[in-house]
């Protein structure tokens, strides 16, 4: 039963959420990744979306390019959170993907995350926390997670200034 869905707009996207990806293998979290096209296959789209909202989904996490609509379709197909990574393809490089993504009608809302690779660990990241608030194992992980963070960065401080 997956928590976490990751719906992309085309496979060639996947090694750009790779590190979304490895997020969620390195908490345990139950996840599915799907191509799905809000407009090339929408009906595929929201049957997909509706079948995992009743397996138990948590958060739904929508990447796409161009046009972006992806994460705002699934957006107004459900209740659950949904977190939009705008995918940094030619030939706007992202920018056309963040302004679909973030401008949402009031009412509908998608959190985005930043364009490209750090959005979607970020993403994964957000979700983990949204997961977290239910789930005090997770929350734990977080914690140690961000505290390995700043260790990490303290120590090439060390490194650097010795």
């Amino acid at each position: 039963m997956p928590q976490v869905v990751i719906f992309m707009g085309s496979k060639s996207d996947l090694d750009k959420l790779a590190d979304g990806i490895a997020v969620f293998r390195e908490f345990g979290v139950d996840h599915e990744v799907h191509v799905c096209s809000a407009h090339r296959s929408p009906r595929y789209l929201t049957e997909t979306l509706k079948r995992l909202e009743g397996d138990g989904l948590q958060v739904v996490i929508a990447a796409a390019g161009g046009a972006a609509h992806l994460a705002g379709v699934c957006a107004s197909h459900t209740l659950l959170p949904v977190v939009g990574i705008p995918v940094d393809n030619p030939p706007l490089n992202g920018l056309d993907s963040l302004l679909s993504t973030v401008q949402m009608p009031a009412g509908i809302p998608v959190a985005t995350v930043s364009i490209g690779k750090a959005g979607a660990k970020n993403a994964a990241l957000l979700a983990v926390s949204i997961l977290a608030l239910k789930v005090g194992s997770l929350r734990e992980k977080l914690r140690k997670y961000r505290e390995a963070m700043a260790e990490s960065v303290e120590k090439q401080d060390r490194e650097l200034n010795q």
